[in-house]
């Protein structure tokens, strides 16, 4: 575990990389002993900030949802990170290349509340009856911090979240299975990944009990209007100056996004 000055540390480093878009030194390289405590403590400290500075927090995001993903991490369980009113985006937007690090897409569903949700105890059936509409979306991703990052440096710097592009057709929760909503995934005229959001522990709806479940026990709600991002179904996609960055989601429409 690290002292708070440590922390601070941190905090200070990833603000820095926020504001100059350019990766700072990697958590754990600048302490090996940190925990996924400091980690968790450390992005919230910088959300506080950022809220500070005049952002608000809109929901979550959650990361690591898949098996694989999890493996390659070296953990048992996902991640998550805060979604801020800057960071959300209309289906077609041309956002600038260099306001990003490195940034990466990924098309994922975004659950809106509208009911609150408080674990422990959050199941699938809650998560279903608290949902007003599924989103298809496009979330952006970004690394502050350099290569190699462990688990640990993902996690303080907010789950990489850098952005989310919400578009297609909204759907209530109940009028498809949302176990089989698919997505093509084009950068440019070329189709990148494939798949299915069954590939989100099951069934998207899972990953929202999961994030209920995981920070219930600390005091926090999940909020009615709050965006949920459940997670990848796909591997992320590098994004280059001039993309555009399309995800077909069948009958459920499709969203996009370039970088210019």
């Amino acid at each position: 575990m690290l002292t708070e000055a440590q922390r601070a540390e941190v905090v200070a480093s990833l603000l820095e990389s926020h504001r100059t878009k350019v990766q700072g030194r990697r958590p754990s390289e600048m302490f090996p002993e940190i925990a996924i405590e400091d980690s968790y403590a450390i992005s919230s400290a910088v959300a506080a900030e950022r809220v500070k500075a005049g952002r608000k927090i809109v929901g979550h995001k959650i990361g690591l949802t898949s098996k694989a993903m999890q493996a390659s991490s070296k953990i048992d369980e996902p991640d998550y990170g805060y979604l801020f009113d800057d960071l959300v985006l209309s289906d077609g937007a041309k956002v600038p290349f260099d306001a990003f690090c490195v940034p990466r897409v990924e098309p994922e569903l975004t659950f809106i509340l509208k009911e609150p949700l408080k674990g422990p105890g959050i199941g699938l059936v809650d998560v279903l009856r608290a949902t007003e509409w599924v989103v298809p979306s496009i979330e952006i991703i970004d690394a502050r911090v350099t290569e190699p990052r462990r688990i640990y440096d993902t996690v303080a710097d907010n789950g990489a979240a850098a952005g989310i592009v919400l578009g297609g057709r909204p759907v209530r929760p109940d009028a498809v299975d949302l176990r089989w909503v698919g997505a093509v995934f084009y950068r440019n005229s070329e189709i990148e990944e494939t798949g299915l959001a069954a590939g989100v522990l099951g069934h998207p709806a899972m990953a929202i009990a999961w994030l209920a479940n995981k920070v219930g026990p600390f005091g926090t709600t999940l909020e009615p209007g709050h965006l949920m991002l459940s997670g990848s179904f796909t591997r992320p996609v590098w994004a280059a100056k001039g993309d555009t960055l399309h995800a077909d989601f069948g009958p459920l429409g499709s969203v996009a996004v370039q970088f210019v």
